[in-house]
């Protein structure tokens, strides 16, 4: 009986070490889940500016969103994929890092920017249009890089063949 639970257990130690061995693409959150990470670039009057973005698309990953976490590198940020554009609006419950959070259409283009939200409150910053896709990155960041609304966010999410407006 002993042999019987050990080789189930010592199978997922291996599962383990083997998916953790290959999750490169891959941050752990608060909670332990894993979440995918791919390029994003952000186009501005500036110039192009790359980010490893998490991709949160399931509903308990945008619940959880940045959560607990510690502040993000100016390379970094999460990037919430809605299947429908809707109006949006996002809050800071639980997030000790203030954000910048920018509102995109659903062919990348930035709505509106909550730039320096304060941390740990519950103040709604709403989308100001309907928004299928959410970006956070580390507060100060889109001034940094001169991001305002009508400039264009470059991901595979996004329908970028459309232009958009300035």
């Amino acid at each position: 009986m002993t042999f019987t639970r050990s080789l189930p257990v010592a199978a997922l130690f291996a599962a383990l070490l083997f998916t953790g061995a290959c999750a490169q693409d891959a941050v752990t959150g608060s909670g332990g889940q894993s979440l995918p990470v791919e390029p994003l670039t952000v186009v501005t009057a500036k110039g192009s500016f790359d980010f490893e973005v998490e991709i949160a698309d399931e509903f308990e990953e945008r619940q959880r969103g940045l959560m607990n976490r510690p502040p993000l590198p100016d390379d970094r940020g999460m990037l919430f994929q809605y299947p429908e554009a809707a109006e949006r609006g996002f809050w800071m419950l639980n997030t000790p890092s203030s954000l910048d959070i920018v509102y995109l259409d659903p062919q990348g283009c930035i709505i509106s920017i909550a730039a320096h939200t304060t941390p740990y409150t519950e103040t709604t910053y709403p989308s100001g249009g309907a928004a299928n896709g959410v970006l956070e990155v580390r507060a100060g960041r889109m001034g940094e890089i001169g991001a305002q609304p009508g400039d264009r966010v470059r991901h595979p999410f996004f329908d970028t063949d459309a232009p958009c407006d300035r």
